[in-house]
């Protein structure tokens, strides 16, 4: 297998757990249902998830598992252009198995339906805080912003990069305990679409702004450390 198929497969599994195990402990651990006490099981799945993916998967592929940060490291001149779309592509169709494959397990009970959701992203009426789309975006924006400040900082050459994983699932820990009620945290449109494919047609209307704001995010801090570097 070449060096850049094993980098895709790479993006592809990491992208896959993220939404396996992250949105699992939303539609099997029902801490969904909970807020605020399921907040912090929530944060801490998807965190050390992340955290376990960037030892085990940055030596391979650096690990992006979200679009969003190979858009920013792309912008800011970190990332080859030649290798986006492979990147984005695999991210996109590992968070789909894995969404995939907790349908099939959600799928086990004795009356076959999925009861807490699949831990899809959204606003509105009906989702968590009943926030607006305007929030929504702000919340995306802005909590994907910081976070890829965080992963852009610990991963540059200056950086101590040894404790970068740690850095980085931590970020998101705090991000998701601060913004869960608003949005569910996306920060990553893989994140988004792969629960969104099962979810119904609610939660597919609404995956356009956690492409857009995480995306927009994204541009926006890769110019600022691509500057920065100028």
């Amino acid at each position: 297998m070449s060096t850049l198929a094993k980098k895709y497969l790479a993006e592809c599994f990491g992208a896959a757990v993220l939404v396996f195990v992250g949105c699992g402990s939303v539609a099997m651990g029902s801490y969904g249902a909970s807020p605020p006490i399921g907040t912090l099981p929530i944060a801490l799945a998807f965190g050390l998830t992340v955290t376990a993916l960037v030892y085990s998967l940055g030596p391979v592929s650096g690990c992006h598992i979200n679009p969003a940060v190979t858009i920013a490291l792309w912008v800011s001149g970190r990332f080859p252009s030649a290798q986006v779309p492979g990147y984005v592509i695999s991210q996109l169709a590992g968070a789909v198995a894995g969404a995939a494959l907790l349908v099939a397990i959600l799928s086990g009970t004795p009356d076959g339906q999925i009861h807490a959701g699949l831990g899809q992203n959204g606003w509105g009426p009906g989702y968590l805080g009943q926030y607006n789309a305007f929030s929504a975006f702000i919340t995306e924006f802005v909590a994907t912003a910081i976070f890829l400040v965080v992963i852009l900082g610990a991963t540059s050459k200056d950086a101590v990069t040894q404790g970068a994983g740690v850095a980085i699932g931590a970020a998101l820990v705090v991000i998701i305990v601060a913004f869960l009620n608003v949005t569910g945290v996306s920060l990553n449109p893989a994140r988004s679409l792969g629960p969104a494919v099962f979810a119904g047609a609610h939660a597919l209307s609404q995956v356009w702004l956690f492409f857009a704001a995480p995306s927009l995010a994204a541009m926006t801090v890769g110019l600022c450390f691509r500057t920065q570097l100028q």
